[in-house]
């Protein structure tokens, strides 16, 4: 049987260590070799932080999320709906306007048309 030795701890760590204890290990030798294990392997010691908590990962995170919805709506606005539009008209079936030829020349319409009128003031003065 091993030998026991007595370490003395203020009444709330003891209480604190007794429920750790409880709740993970058989007994608290075990948990008290865990734990030691657990800094000794590790090389880290129990007054050092081990870096940002939950919260602030979880608060960073959120705000880069944020940025990223931002980015895409922007993206959506000026290149992905314009484009989509510009799509969309041109598939539209409609009808093309029909244009003569520059070379086509309708001969009827240049028939009933005077090109070149005489001023009838000029005309109507002289003759008089």
């Amino acid at each position: 049987m091993d030998s026991f030795i007595t370490i003395r701890f203020k009444r709330e760590t003891a209480k604190r260590f007794q429920t750790f204890s409880k709740t993970h290990f058989k007994t608290h030798t075990e948990t008290m070799e865990a734990v030691l294990d657990f800094f000794f392997y590790n090389e880290i010691s129990p007054k050092e932080k081990l870096g940002p908590t939950g919260r602030s990962i979880e608060a960073n995170l959120k705000k880069r999320m944020n940025a990223i919805i931002a980015i895409i709506k922007a993206i959506e606005k000026g290149q992905t709906l314009p484009t989509v539009a510009m799509l969309s008209a041109l598939f539209e079936q409609t009808e093309p306007v029909e244009k003569k030829l520059i070379l086509e020349k309708n001969r009827n319409e240049e028939m009933g048309q005077v090109r070149y009128h005489e001023k009838d003031s000029v005309i109507n003065n002289t003759r008089k």
